[in-house]
Order: structure tokens, then C-alpha cells, then sequence
């Protein structure tokens, strides 16, 4: 029998994402979040659930745009400083060495560093308690050439990105691939 945590945000794994906006001045601002993930396949979109006191919050309604960057495992200590800083206290992009790029297709930037991203409309905002949900249309998705295959598709493997332990608060990286997903269960049909 298994023994009751109780209600804990507990899922594994969590993706550490690098969510990119502009406050009302056009500064760029790059903040951590670990709660989001993909939400929708037609149209594509991406979920972030941010509290009401970032900074990126009021960004994301100001602004109607927003980045997700997948945080990646050479970058873990730029990745942990934008999460623990507020960009209000600090230009998170010139402290943490990151080059801001301005997103071709949405009012939001990224950080050149981080190797895939995804340029977001915003398109739905659920209020959930301590935490806003931005849902994004994804417009656009770029990623460096040192992370796709050689069938041009983004490799996870190249990408190493990192995750984050909700139970332990920790990071960790990737392992290698165990089996294709919607085939290894083939072995069950009958």
C-alpha cells in the first residue's frame, strides 16, 4: 500500500523553462518557472503558470507575448540566477552574461544562450489561486543548428536540458533513450 503525502505539486519530470518578456519600458526580463509545459497540439500552444508578484506576470498582460526558452544543462547557473532574482532589483541579462534577442514574430525576447525557443501569443489566462496560467499560441519555434539531428528535427540529447526535482528542489539532466514511445507497448496488443 502506498503512504499519503497529501496534496503537494508534485510531477515529474519538470522542465525548467526560460519565460522572456518586456516590461513597459521594453526592458527584457528572463525569469526560471518550472510549472508549464505543452497544453495543445491545433493550435500549438504552451502553458506557464506564474505568480501575481513576478515581474513577468504584469509583462505577460501587458505586453500580450511571451518566449518560453528550454533551459539547458550549460547554462544551469544563468538558469537558477534568473529565477531567484527579480527583474525589477536587476538586468538579469547583463548580470547573467545572456544576449537579449528580440523576438522576430511576437512583442517578447529571448536569450540567444538557450538553444530552442518557442515565440508565444498570448491566448488564455486562468486565474488558478496563487498562480496565473498563461496559455500561448507558440507563432514560432527556433532553434540552433548544434541541436537538431541529422533528420532536422530538435535531438534531445544535443538540447540536455534540464529538470527540475519539485520534491527536492533540485536540477537534474536527461538520460538516453529507453525505447519508442507509441511502440514498446505494441508488445502487449494481442
Amino acid at each position: 500500500m502506498k503512504e499519503s503525502l497529501g496534496p503537494k505539486t508534485l510531477l515529474f519530470p519538470a522542465p525548467v523553462l526560460m519565460v522572456g518578456t518586456y516590461d513597459q519600458n521594453g526592458k527584457p526580463n528572463l525569469m526560471n518557472a518550472a510549472w508549464g509545459g505543452i497544453c495543445c497540439s491545433h493550435p500549438p500552444c504552451v502553458a506557464v503558470s506564474l505568480r501575481k508578484a513576478t515581474c513577468s506576470h504584469g509583462c505577460i498582460v501587458d505586453r500580450k507575448a511571451f518566449t518560453v526558452s528550454i533551459a539547458c544543462e550549460g547554462r544551469m547557473t544563468e538558469a537558477d540566477y534568473v529565477g531567484i532574482v527579480s527583474g525589477r532589483d536587476a538586468d538579469k541579462f547583463i548580470v547573467a552574461g545572456l544576449t537579449h534577442q528580440r523576438s522576430e514574430h511576437v512583442d517578447a525576447p529571448y536569450a540567444e544562450e538557450f538553444p530552442v525557443v518557442l515565440e508565444c501569443r498570448l491566448l488564455h489566462v486562468i486565474e488558478i489561486g496563487l498562480h496565473t496560467q498563461f496559455i500561448g499560441e507558440i507563432i514560432d519555434v527556433k532553434a540552433d543548428a548544434a541541436v537538431l539531428g541529422d533528420d532536422d528535427r530538435l535531438d534531445i540529447m544535443k538540447i540536455r536540458p534540464l529538470i527540475f526535482d519539485t520534491a527536492r528542489r533540485g536540477y537534474h539532466g536527461i538520460g538516453p533513450r529507453l525505447a519508442a514511445a507509441f511502440s514498446v507497448g505494441k508488445a502487449l496488443q494481442s
